[in-house]
């Protein structure tokens, strides 16, 4: 929906600011072709440092009345792109501004006002830290995007963690696929919360994140059952909302064996810490 959106934007060149905060986390770590091209883009700096030097070539260039306006525009646009190759955001008609460090206040208000200054739609490259500030989450940001009290020295939880229904469900998916090689797990970004961190470990070419596209893991998981695999595919019931569609069409109308897990069914205390919660899980 978000490429949606800014496809929409781009095109209809709506005066707006958009802020991409990247941390390279989502609640796991980032996987997928947008996170690799981010991933790059974060490595080039060059690209800010290069609009100076992008400005003082084209300052170079003679400009004889408003026909060559295109034609510098194209120049310029032919020299970012030698420096930092295929833009997406500007390809897709926005204004890119970054990466910027999100965790500098100054450096963050001068970007916000530069955009406020720039016609059309803008895109700012944050750049944050999960955990900024406190050491242990910065080293182990997965752990504390969610967790029960702990203490704030040593970030151990102040009770003895319990085996949960998460990891329940991982380890008895581990042994039906030790059985029964055609059984593969999918996710959508959440293979430490929804108990897969073990299959992918023994399983590695039998476990697919697909990122945060639920409707892909479902429409992904259909594809595979109807070519004879076992797909399992469990994810937050919250979540699930967004691949209604592909439950429907793709799966229950096809009558595909896809095994669908919803996590966090019921009533959650403190998120999977609890193992009072409920976990479900059951064929459309």
């Amino acid at each position: 929906m978000a490429q949606e959106a800014l496809n929409d934007a781009g095109y209809s060149e709506t005066r707006m600011t958009v802020i991409l905060n990247d941390n390279e986390m989502s609640i796991s770590k980032n996987i997928g072709g947008m996170s690799l091209f981010l991933s790059k883009l974060r490595t080039k700096r060059t690209y800010t440092k290069s609009n100076g030097f992008i400005k003082r070539i084209i300052n170079k260039v003679p400009i004889v009345g408003k026909p060559f306006v295109k034609v510098v525009q194209r120049i310029k646009r032919s020299i970012k792109q030698l420096i930092i190759p295929k833009m997406y955001f500007e390809d897709i008609g926005f204004r890119y501004l970054g990466p910027v460090d999100g965790h500098n206040i100054a450096e963050l208000e001068r970007m916000l006002k530069i955009s406020k200054e720039l016609d059309g739609p803008v895109l700012i490259h944050v750049l944050t830290k999960k955990g900024k500030g406190y050491k242990i989450a910065e080293e182990n940001p997965d752990k504390y995007h969610s967790t029960s009290p702990f203490d704030i020295e040593t970030g151990k939880a102040k009770k003895e963690k319990k085996k949960d229904y998460s990891k329940v469900f991982g380890d008895t998916l581990i042994k039906l696929a030790r059985k029964n090689k055609n059984i593969v797990a999918i996710t959508a970004a959440m293979k430490d919360g929804t108990g897969l961190k073990e299959f992918q470990k023994e399983f590695p070419n039998r476990f697919f994140d697909v990122g945060i596209a639920e409707q892909h893991a479902i429409a992904l998981a259909a594809g595979m059952a109807k070519e004879g695999l076992i797909p399992f595919v469990p994810i937050y019931s919250s979540f699930y909302q967004r691949a209604y569609d592909q439950v429907i069409h793709d799966v229950a109308i096809q009558k595909l064996p896809v095994i669908m897990c919803v996590d966090r069914a019921g009533i959650v205390g403190q998120d999977r810490r609890d193992t009072s919660r409920n976990f479900r899980y059951g064929i459309f």
